[in-house]
């Protein structure tokens, strides 16, 4: 049976109420629940967060910490082929079913035109993710305005926006794509843009609305960011100057969890007292934390590699592997080599088998090197933490996010690029080596990244400003349209 549809008839209507949708992948979520708290922490904003049924428990301590100000609105995820039943979240799924989850997600349109119709105070704005451009065809409806959430950094998005105005053809595969446009003028080889892009087929319906998502992206009345002036600043304005939202991009990173906002992503999969005492015997800085994120799938030969790496380097480490995803592409027995590699490693280092409580890690005094795949969240937790980043981007945005951290600040070393590829064991290990002993001079840059950081979070600094200014633009707004015209089910807005 579906579940019944929240209709929010609670909503406090002395407070500003706003409507939250999330895309369903880790990467995306995390950041804009993180958000979603900080608008609640000011006590001005009502806010409804659309789910689905699987994905429900990660609000779970939001609704908690603000029972009064915050509904979640569940609808039954929209069937789509090539999704089983019960997978609501890219974290369950192959890397491309984003192809499926965006067509998917846009047949909300229909339900969530009948609760705006419904509701005794519908919301006045639109807080979508990137990856949801029909929201804004949907909130012009509405009458309403729509506001873009990119949990993508400033000079990942540039490029991503670059793409899709321009529309560049594959052509040779092996040549490079300049972008030149967007400051300092970066290029890449084909196979390192944007996999949603590359998957492009002109005249095919879901490419078609794909397309179109971005394009309705930056033609939506503001965005936010998950960054900071200190750290892309020349990306930030260029979004400013050249996407139309004019003084309507609010730059609020790093966005981190609140206060009392525990379990952020999921429960861990390890007793963190017992990793914590692991830690407190370690020194300072010697620990490599290495992680993936929630969709790379490594394969057994890379499983090998990082294991053979870790073993030669003679490093303390924590690595948090996930069973159900890097069982897809094995090869080999992988379970034979990790057993035999955890027996060795023995005192020396931890295997995470799940989700690990990256955040608590990485801020740990003695963990001083983390070896990443470029996921935007996990660079800015790493900059938060003052760890030294070792970069083996895999996909999405994460060639640029690589880019930006090893060729423009310099504060990161690149191991190995792409999902295919594999580093020589002996260069690893002489990486992580040497990252463990790294001069001062070299830590100190990363440390400035943090100093900024905490900088623009504090209460007069740059993203504490913008946050402020988004709330108050956020309760000056009020619908364009009376309620009777906001329901049109069928209609598509051009």
């Amino acid at each position: 049976m579906a579940p019944e549809i929240e209709t929010g008839t609670d909503i406090d209507t002395e407070t500003t109420h706003i409507l939250v949708i999330p895309y369903p992948a880790q990467g995306h979520m995390i950041p804009l629940l993180d958000l979603t708290h900080h608008l609640l922490s000011t006590r001005r904003l009502t806010i409804t967060v659309v789910t689905t049924p699987m994905n429900l428990p990660l609000l779970s301590p939001l609704l908690t910490l603000f029972p009064s100000n915050i509904t979640p609105l569940v609808l039954p995820f929209p069937w789509a082929p090539g999704i089983p039943a019960g997978k609501e979240n890219t974290k369950d799924l192959p890397p491309a079913s984003f192809r499926q989850i965006i067509p998917a997600l846009a047949k909300l349109r229909d339900p969530l035109s009948h609760w705006f119709e419904s509701h005794p105070s519908p919301p006045v704005a639109i807080i979508s993710d990137m990856f949801l451009g029909w929201t804004h065809r949907f909130a012009v409806e509405l009458g309403v305005k729509r506001v873009v959430f990119s949990p993508s950094g400033g000079m990942a998005l540039s490029v991503i926006y670059s793409l899709w105005k321009g529309m560049p053809q594959g052509g040779d595969q092996n040549g490079d794509v300049l972008f030149e446009d967007v400051p300092n003028c970066p290029k890449y080889p084909w196979w390192q843009l944007s996999p949603v892009y590359r998957s492009y087929v002109e005249g095919d319906p879901d490419s078609e609305l794909i397309k179109e998502g971005f394009w309705d992206d930056m033609a939506s009345w503001g965005l936010v960011v998950n960054s900071f002036d200190g750290l892309e600043r020349v990306y930030l304005d260029h979004l400013r100057g050249s996407m139309g939202y004019d003084d309507r991009v609010w730059d609020v990173g790093p966005l981190v969890p609140g206060k009392g906002y525990k379990d952020r992503g999921g429960a861990s999969s390890i007793e963190v007292d017992k990793m914590l005492a692991w830690l407190d015997t370690c020194r300072d800085n010697e620990v490599v934390y290495v992680s993936f994120g929630t969709q790379a799938i490594l394969t057994s030969q890379q499983i090998e590699v990082i294991a053979e790496g870790l073993e030669r380097s003679g490093v303390r480490f924590i690595w948090p592997i996930r069973d159900h995803v890097t069982t897809r592409q094995m090869e080999g027995d992988r379970e034979t080599v990790m057993n035999g590699f955890e027996d060795r490693m023995a005192g020396r280092g931890i295997v995470i088998r799940g989700w690990a409580p990256q955040v608590v890690i990485l801020r740990h005094r003695a963990v001083g090197t983390f070896l990443t795949h470029c996921g935007w969240n996990s660079i800015l937790e790493g900059i938060m933490a003052s760890v030294r980043l070792l970069a083996w981007p895999f996909g999405a945005d994460q060639f640029s996010n690589a880019t930006l951290l090893v060729d423009y600040l310099k504060v990161g070393v690149r191991v190995c690029e792409g999902s295919n590829m594999v580093p020589n064991p002996c260069d690893l290990a002489r990486i992580l080596a040497d990252l463990a002993y790294q001069d001062e001079a070299s830590r100190q840059k990363i440390i400035k990244l943090q100093s900024n950081a905490l900088e623009a979070l504090s209460e007069t600094g740059s993203s504490s400003k913008a946050l402020s200014r988004f709330v108050n633009e956020l309760c000056e707004l009020k619908t364009s349209r009376p309620k009777s015209h906001i329901i049109s089910h069928n209609n598509h807005v051009e």
